[in-house]
């Protein structure tokens, strides 16, 4: 069962490169009375291994293996086999004896030291893994090898610029191939850390350009070269290596997916979208692409499309759980809660609870204006998150909370979810003014109210709802002058008519003492939305004003 070596190497199987139980040789051959009688022993040995390996017994196979290296040091395809199979065996002691014992001889070449130094790394002999892989550089500097090894040697001892500084030597070869280059850029690649200095990663894509222009016609090495770009920054030369292999072979697989997690990388979601549509009309049943075209859709601010394709995902594999979520979601931005809640109830036929399950459950309810449920949902949530995803409690999420709270006119516990909102966000205008305008609503906290719409509307000077909530908190203060310019400038943005807004000017006008204008300005709410509190005003300012003086 041949081991695959250094430098992409590779024994056959059963019996290694020499068949039919004859050890392999290698091209010098010692023809002394002494080197065939090791020979002829490690030939022996071979084929005792050989069999033990057709009886599957790896143990056995592996003691006769390496007395067979032993025997004969100088066959160096027969000491790199056997020293891969013991490394494999985690017998690494008698692997590097092996190793040890050919590097001795006086032709031993630079792959025996390689793989010497790689089974010392193995054993924590830092120093001896150092040297042997010094000397594989010594003796073929043009492969990348010992290079690699050493660099790996000094990266996993954090001794970054004493790698990098291999990494330049391998640099400074002539007339290196690409392939060689590729695999530099890819060792300089492992050296790119966060804070750390940026001089790997310029070295890394000085070598995939140094490849680039050596026009490499292999397409594994053109996707490898595609890939080294993508990962060190540069997306577009990334992308045109991906298109020209798929001009050169269109069913190359996995190369669309590359280029739409490249495009998706960049918020090129149409580019990517395109690629997503051409995986699938090439393989329908292909399940990651629909749910990848569902989420560009839901960015794209499509749920009715998004909906069709996690369904499509979600029917192709019905235990994808993340796709339920984003199925729902999409549903309830379709204002469809009902059909949100049903999807729902079946990921939790199929799955644990979750937070993600029940918040979403919770914003069904909402939309359904079943508060008491929606609160339900969100507090199990709460505690969900607590236990297993702290992160998920944000500020968007005590801002639900403070909501589902306030509209079970639970104020005191709202006004403590709003409170946590704004620690976590202090700039998040919808909780300054949900809260504020709760607190004036209810005439409590003015000052404090006042002061939140007000920071509100600086941040968003235009949002009708915060004008509105300033004018109110204005009126609610007496200071109905001051509120007046403020309900017209929410008239004013408001897209289209909303009745709060105009059965709030009414009371400002009523507190001005303008009777007419209170009126017209609740007539114009009635025609917007029918309602028998304003009725009820309109109704006693009528009567009033029609009443003998």
């Amino acid at each position: 069962m041949g081991g695959l070596l250094l430098a992409g190497c590779r024994t056959d199987s059963p019996s290694g490169p020499g068949h039919k139980g004859q050890a392999p040789r290698t091209s010098s051959e010692d023809d002394s009375p002494e080197a065939l009688e090791r020979r002829s022993e490690a030939h022996a040995r071979y084929a005792t291994a050989v069999s033990y390996d057709w009886n599957e017994e790896p143990e056995e196979a592996a003691a006769e293996y390496y007395k067979a290296a032993l025997a004969d040091p100088t066959n160096e395809s027969l000491v790199l086999e056997v020293s891969q199979r013991l490394v494999q065996l985690r017998q690494n002691e008698k692997a590097a004896e092996v190793l040890s014992n050919a590097t001795c001889m006086a032709r031993a070449s630079g792959i025996l030291f390689a793989q010497l130094g790689r089974v010392y790394a193995l054993l924590g002999k830092k120093d001896l893994a150092v040297e042997a892989n010094r000397m594989a550089i010594k003796k073929m500097p043009r492969s990348m090898v010992g290079y690699r090894n050493l660099a790996q040697i000094h990266f996993q001892n954090s001794q970054y610029e004493e790698g990098l500084k291999v990494l330049d030597q391998a640099a400074k070869q002539s007339n290196p191939d690409a392939n060689y280059l590729i695999e530099l850029a890819e060792l300089y690649t492992g050296f790119i850390r966060p804070g750390a200095a940026p001089a790997a990663k310029e070295r890394a894509l000085e070598s995939y350009h140094r490849a680039a222009k050596l026009n490499p016609t292999n397409a594994f090495l053109i996707q490898k070269l595609a890939d080294g770009f993508a990962v060190v920054g540069e997306p577009d030369r990334a992308a045109e290596l991906y298109l020209k292999l798929l001009e050169r072979i269109p069913s190359w697989p996995g190369l669309r997916e590359k280029l739409a997690e490249l495009y998706l990388r960049q918020q090129d979601r149409k580019k990517a979208a395109e690629q997503l549509e051409a995986i699938i009309r090439n393989n329908p049943t292909h399940v990651q692409a629909y749910y990848l075209l569902g989420s560009i859709a839901f960015e794209d601010e499509n749920p009715k499309q998004a909906a069709e394709y996690f369904a499509k995902a979600m029917l192709l594999n019905p235990n994808f759980e993340p796709v339920y979520y984003d199925l729902a979601g999409a549903q309830i931005n379709l204002n469809k809660p009902y059909e949100a809640l049903a999807t729902l109830d079946k990921a939790r036929t199929k799955f644990q609870q979750r937070f993600v399950s029940e918040f979403y459950t919770a914003m069904a309810y909402t939309r359904l204006k079943d508060y008491t449920n929606a609160l339900k949902h969100l507090t199990a949530a709460e505690v969900i998150a607590r236990a297993t995803e702290t992160n998920r409690l944000n500020q968007r999420f005590y801002y639900q909370l403070a909501a589902a709270c306030e509209r079970n006119q639970k104020y005191d516990e709202a006004e403590m979810h709003f409170r946590k909102c704004l620690e976590l966000s202090p700039d998040f205008s919808e909780a300054m003014n949900y809260l504020g305008y709760m607190w004036a609503d209810r005439g409590t906290n003015l000052t404090e109210a006042h002061a939140l719409i007000e920071k509100a509307v600086k941040l968003e000077p235009k949002n009708p709802a915060y004008l509105d909530s300033l004018g109110w908190v204005l009126y609610k203060l007496n200071k109905p002058k001051e509120a007046l310019p403020w309900l017209l400038k929410s008239i004013e943005h408001s897209e289209e008519p909303d009745a709060t807004l105009y059965d709030h000017l009414g009371d400002i006008y009523t507190a001005l003492q303008q009777p007419d204008k209170a009126r017209a300005a609740w007539r114009k709410a009635l025609s917007v939305e029918p309602s028998e509190q304003i009725q009820k005003k309109l109704g006693a300012t009528t009567t009033s004003e029609n009443s003998p003086r």
